[in-house]
């Protein structure tokens, strides 16, 4: 079963397709509309990958796009509009991109990149031009090409431990597969409407909101970018029953005014991960809908999910193999044990990394990475790269990322590129980039400085600089700054990041935090009102307390 399959099973459905702002499409249209674009991709085709870049935020184009690319074996790659510059422009000639579909409020992120893209290759859907090279391709018939169940679906970008961001490979089959299996154990139909506001060049957009709705034969709703004000006015408006989200969504809609009528929509099911445990209740009770978060990854090989029983904090199960080892010796850790007021009381041997003995030859890998794939599947294990923890009752937790990683509102990014934009400040000296827990849900970004000798630090002057920064990202922006004479390190000189992560900002060196776009250096106050945010969000576990 490929995407393809899917497509094809929703070709003669007159039902909803797609709902986006005042349009409509029937399912049939959008089939049409997939054969068209697909006769086009072919006929621009050149040798080598069939691989089109997608820069768009979620408008109807971006879904025609991956329809048709899954009728003729082309990979979409899903770029992230949040990268900057070089890095722009590294994502893209990286996964050989070959032809570029974007839109005009994207111009100025490509403008100076050398993409390698000729001109002819590169379409604005916002303009008549596009509209132009389709024209010739309209009414085209499901082109003639032999069907591939290994295609590869998307490239979808994910940031491991170093370097940057790795294209993870997913496939047309896993996609489909795992839109069947979600429809069938959450009881989709035909009936249903999903709303599709996370980012379409993220995972948890097509494993769990793309495909689920076209293996059930429902129909998508969808929105530019997620609005936590404009969230309830769209579950009415569209009719809304089923929400797909990754990270801090539930925490910002749950931040929005309370009106009596909230429980007054058709919403049914929010399915998702990363959600705030203090968060899930909250949300199911105020809008009237189940809330299932689970725990997954772009690249499969491990998956966690929630039961009935399962204790607060946790994961839930996992399938047999997965298993907490430590990274070094290989072997399982010993289970966690508990104080009486819930604190893990063997933080140091319990937690490990979450890996699987029985998922490395599923993994489908990264996209021109033989390091990086051999390194997630080495000795036969599927390494996850999260580190976790298991009770013994065999209820998985999670304890945060590989201190190379951090998970910022529901993205992963690398610490080694964000370090190397840091140091190119004149005053820097040396940089450890490193994830600190967030309040509701996550990580924030933390970076220790050391200045060059007479240097002091200038928070403006500092906030001035990452302005300037193109290929900073907007989630790269550290939250928290701290200012130190020396770093924590090995007698080889490797920063201990884990130490830099367990002290936080409240250590004995002066840390300034950002607050709209400066910085204002941390007192004992501000301190003590972070703990208390951490308490009201029931998250004082992830502060070791």
């Amino acid at each position: 079963m490929t995407m393809r399959d899917l497509l094809l099973a929703r070709a003669t459905d007159d039902a909803p397709a797609l709902l986006f702002e005042d349009q409509r499409y029937s399912w049939r249209e959008y089939y049409q509309g997939c054969c068209e674009r697909a006769e086009a991709l072919l006929a621009w085709r050149r040798p080598g990958p069939f691989h089109v870049g997608v820069l768009l935020e979620n408008v109807p184009e971006y879904l025609f796009l991956t329809g048709a690319a899954s009728l003729v074996g082309a990979t979409v790659v899903g770029i992230n509009p949040t990268r900057r510059g070089a890095g722009l422009e590294r994502d893209i000639r990286h996964t050989d991109c070959q032809i570029l579909v974007t839109e005009d409020r994207h111009a100025e992120l490509l403008a100076g990149l050398d993409l390698g893209i000729p001109a002819n290759r590169r379409f604005d859907v916002a303009s008549p031009v596009w509209h132009e090279a389709l024209a010739p391709f309209a009414g085209a018939a499901l082109p003639k090409v032999e069907a591939d169940a290994r295609a590869i679906y998307m490239l979808i970008f994910t940031s491991g431990t170093t370097g940057e961001p790795k294209a993870a490979i997913v496939s047309s089959m896993r996609t489909a597969m795992a839109g069947k299996v979600l429809a069938q154990m959450r009881g989709l139909t035909s009936k249903d409407v999903g709303y599709l506001a996370m980012p379409l060049f993220h995972s948890n957009a097509h494993m769990a909101g793309v495909a689920p709705i076209l293996a059930a034969g429902g129909t998508w709703s969808m929105r530019r970018k997620f609005s936590a004000s404009a969230f309830l006015p769209d579950v009415r408006k569209f009719g809304v029953t089923y929400f797909n989200y990754v990270g801090k969504p539930l925490t910002y809609i749950l931040a929005t005014p309370e009106r009596p009528d909230d429980t007054d929509n058709p919403l049914r099911i929010a399915f998702g991960n990363e959600g705030a445990d203090h968060d899930l209740g909250r949300f199911s009770k105020r809008f009237g809908c189940e809330v299932i978060d689970s725990y997954g990854s772009t690249e499969g090989g491990i998956a966690i999910s929630r039961t009935a029983d399962m204790p607060a904090g946790s994961l839930g199960v996992a399938p047999p193999g997965t298993l907490i080892l430590d990274p070094e010796t290989k072997q399982e850790c010993p289970r966690a044990r508990f104080g009486p007021d819930g604190h893990l009381a063997n933080a140091s041997e319990a937690i490990g990394e979450i890996a699987s003995t029985e998922t490395a030859k599923s993994f489908e890998g990264y996209w021109r990475n033989d390091e990086a794939n051999q390194e997630r599947t080495r000795e036969g294990i599927y390494w996850s790269g999260d580190l976790g923890y298991r009770d013994a009752a065999g209820f998985f937790y999670f304890a945060g990322r590989n201190m190379d990683w951090l998970r910022v509102d529901g993205e992963n990014l690398a610490a080694g590129p964000i370090e190397r934009i840091l140091v190119r400040h004149p005053e820097v000296a040396l940089a450890a980039v490193y994830a600190v827990p967030n309040a509701d849900v996550g990580d924030d970004c933390m970076a220790a400085l050391i200045l060059r000798p007479g240097a002091r630090f200038d928070p403006a002057g500092f906030a001035a600089f990452l302005e300037d920064q193109r290929d900073l990202g907007t989630k790269m922006v550290p939250r928290y700054v701290r200012i130190a004479e020396s770093l924590p390190s090995t007698e080889t000189n490797k920063i201990l990041k884990r130490v830099l992560r367990d002290e936080r900002w409240e250590c004995g060196d002066p840390v300034w935090r950002r607050e709209g776009a400066g910085y204002r250096l941390l007192e004992a106050a501000d301190r003590q009102k972070i703990d208390e945010a951490f308490a009201a969000r029931g998250r004082m576990n992830v502060l070791g307390r």
